[in-house]
């Protein structure tokens, strides 16, 4: 079986659906499958990642070839807002071209159930829940880099921490103001930040920030995040899955997060603490109860033994089932 796995905008798209593409191309490999980066319609399954004008134009002729075509639904007009520049203005008109687009596939992988309720109202096509998964083997060795990037961004435990893109969506305004409240703790983004993709309150919020809160930028050895990292605060608004929240949980840090429908699986007091509401104080809070080392520790331990279910190794078969079930 080939398969025609293409991205589009492969070269300018960063991120959490980049790192997606990365884990299945690394399950592809390990299913020893025939593939190719580029769009070919000799292929037996024409797979894309986003759902561009390009991969809509292949799409359609796949299928008038009878080639079958899976999509990821990385992008819903619901993640979509709050991003970068501009990207409020598109969220409207981007959700009845993706109900066009996501409607000329066969199959749907969706990364979450909460996803795959987004898309069930955009279109009827069968969908099928399949996690990003975590690259357990990228995070290995992680610990041995903690003075070195703790030095680097003087930061001392515990550290209260983010990975991923510096935008709105994911709590920028509650990450900052809990740094404003709790001036004893570090806050620390890892991530890139260009501040010329950002609006002008996104900006505003990075550039008045305490001097406890840091954004470190673009970081060249992300485990370098989850060694300096102690406690790993997503106070994200909307969210497809969260690769960074499975990362910090295979690395063993306790979670926050806010109590919304996409983390329904994680449990609260067990695997994470969760705060609902759009309010700080919940979260203030709970970072108060997360400065005693033995409660990180019990909630870390337990989010670790629950990201072994995410593993590639874990999530592999089901692309290969798809692509039978396709074909």
């Amino acid at each position: 079986m080939k398969i025609s796995h293409y991205f589009e905008f492969e070269d300018h798209v960063t991120g959490g659906i980049r790192e997606s593409v990365v884990h299945q191309r690394k399950m592809l490999d390990r299913l020893d499958l025939q593939y190719t980066t580029k769009p070919d319609l000799d292929a037996d399954v024409f797979h894309c990642n986003l759902m561009g004008p390009r991969s809509v134009w292949y799409a359609k002729r796949a299928r008038a070839r009878d080639i079958p075509v899976v999509a990821n639904t990385h992008v819903t007009a619901e993640d979509f807002g709050d991003s970068f520049r501009f990207t409020n203005t598109l969220a409207k008109p981007l959700k009845p071209y993706l109900e066009r687009a996501y409607g000329l596939a066969d199959a749907l992988v969706c990364p979450s159930a909460y996803n795959q309720g987004l898309i069930e109202t955009y279109t009827d096509t069968p969908t099928t829940v399949i996690s990003n998964g975590v690259d357990r083997e990228k995070l290995a060795g992680f610990d041995s880099l903690e003075d070195e990037y703790r030095e680097r961004y003087d930061l001392e435990s515990p550290t209260v921490f983010l990975v991923g893109h510096v935008i709105k969506r994911k709590g920028l305004e509650t990450f900052v103001e809990l740094a404003r409240r709790l001036p004893d703790l570090d806050f620390a983004w890892f991530g890139p930040l260009d501040l010329s993709l950002k609006g002008r309150e996104t900006t505003a919020l990075i550039e008045n920030a305490p001097t406890n809160c840091t954004f470190t930028g673009y970081v060249d050895d992300i485990r370098g995040a989850y060694a300096a990292g102690d406690i790993f605060c997503f106070p994200t608004h909307e969210e497809n899955e969260g690769i960074a929240l499975l990362e910090a949980m295979t690395a063993g840090k306790p979670l926050l997060v806010r109590d919304i429908e996409t983390f329904s699986w994680l449990e609260d007091g067990e695997d994470c603490l969760k705060v609902s509401g759009s309010g700080v104080d919940g979260f203030e809070t709970a970072l108060e109860r997360l400065t005693d080392p033995e409660l990180r520790h019990r909630l870390g331990s337990n989010a670790a033994d629950r990201s072994e279910d995410f593993s590639l190794e874990a999530v592999t078969n089901q692309y290969q089932s798809l692509y039978e079930e396709v074909v």
